[in-house]
């Protein structure tokens, strides 16, 4: 089954009875990044939710969950649902919460959570996963070229051209597939 992730963060929001819920998507590189962002702009907020999906170097998908004060398994839980729902990895939610003076009770707490979740992945731009990886390439001068090409063509970024005296090593960063593909012409 095919994972997805974004490709940039989304923005989202969600009032319920008086409740201000706020969700950001992000990429899981920013994720720390942006959890302390959120904390030093929204310094009032009640609660900063947050729930995240990673894929590890072993292909195994580490994911939780943290319901920042609220009743257990009533934010973290139901936010991290919505991400396995929509098969999604490498990226973390953060919903902040400023509490408009009306309990929601377990279940309506459950539901907005879940729901600014959505609202979030729904405005986000979702792109198929690919692991990224990183590779160096080494050719003599008379190839350079076809080989620039063909990383042109894959979408491939290069990171860095260091030249010899016989030719150059290229590093490209891509994803896995087309790394392979590069490197196994090359």
């Amino acid at each position: 089954m095919p994972h997805f992730t974004t490709s940039r963060p989304a923005t989202a929001e969600l009032d319920e009875k008086g409740s201000r819920f706020i969700g950001h998507l992000v990429q899981w590189p920013e994720f720390d990044d942006k959890l302390a962002a959120l904390r030093t702009e929204h310094r009032k907020a009640s609660h900063h939710v947050t729930a995240f999906r990673r894929i590890l170097p072993d292909n195994r998908i580490e994911e939780g969950a943290r319901d920042d004060g609220e009743p257990a398994g009533t934010s973290g839980m139901p936010t991290l649902k919505v991400l396995v729902g929509a098969d999604l990895v490498d990226v973390g939610i953060i919903i902040v919460r400023y509490f408009g003076g009306t309990r929601l009770g377990t279940g309506g707490l459950a539901r907005a959570y879940a729901g600014t979740a959505l609202r979030t992945i729904d405005a986000a731009t979702l792109v198929p996963w690919h692991r990224i990886i990183a590779r160096t390439i080494r050719c003599p001068f008379e190839n350079m070229s076809n080989l620039e090409q063909l990383i042109n063509a894959a979408g491939l970024t290069v990171v860095s051209r260091d030249y010899t005296e016989t030719g150059v090593a290229i590093s490209i960063e891509g994803p896995e597939h087309k790394v392979a593909a590069i490197v196994s012409g090359a």
